[in-house]
């Protein structure tokens, strides 16, 4: 499913593992994960994350958002094998990713835009989602009359932002006060290094 966006290049495949081999892949990264409680500053405050998260790939890989320094573990057998599944249906490449834990649907992710220098001009995010369903909202960072674009994205599902999308666009996964599953997102990346 492709999404006609200004500005934008957006696309989900639903399902892209299937909900079986999902839900096992689930269980083992929420059990065999290094899962940190990072601190990020927003402005100009030093705050904890709201989800637990952990940064893994190739060596080099360093990545610093909202004032976080991250240096990559090395990738486990099972993340690799997801990054080489990815890169052997869609011809993507990608040498880390940011892994995050929505323990509760307290747990969430503010707007945002992926636009560090580190991940180049216009950068490819691939993002996996495991277990239980949650919005993934988008605005436009100038063009109110465009709305807000909402995908419910569910176990399995891989949603790929590329194009422009990371400079005129923002995005979240907004927190709810209803009952949810927890859930796992890969956002699999490629770190430049310069």
């Amino acid at each position: 499913m492709n999404s006609s966006l200004t500005d934008a290049e957006i696309k989900v495949i639903p399902e892209f593992i299937l909900k079986e081999k999902a839900c096992l892949l689930f269980k083992h990264l929420q059990s065999n994960i290094s899962w940190e409680q990072h601190y990020v500053t927003i402005f100009g405050r030093r705050m904890a994350s709201p989800r637990l998260s952990a940064w893994y790939g190739e060596r080099n890989t360093n990545y610093s958002y909202s004032g976080q320094h991250l240096t990559p573990t090395p990738w486990t057998t099972r993340l690799q094998t997801i990054r080489n599944t990815i890169k052997e249906k869609l011809d993507l490449d990608f040498n880390s990713v940011l892994i995050n834990y929505y323990r509760t649907g307290s747990d969430n992710m503010g707007w945002h835009s992926d636009d560090e220098t580190t991940l180049g001009k216009n950068p490819i995010i691939a993002s996996l989602s495991l277990g239980g369903t949650r919005r993934f909202v988008l605005k436009h960072k100038s063009r109110k009359d465009l709305g807000k674009l909402e995908y419910d994205l569910g176990n399995g599902d891989l949603l790929i932002m590329s194009g422009s999308t990371q400079h005129f666009w923002k995005h979240q996964i907004p927190r709810t006060r209803k009952h949810v599953k927890p859930r796992i997102n890969l956002t699999f990346r490629r770190i430049i290094n310069k």
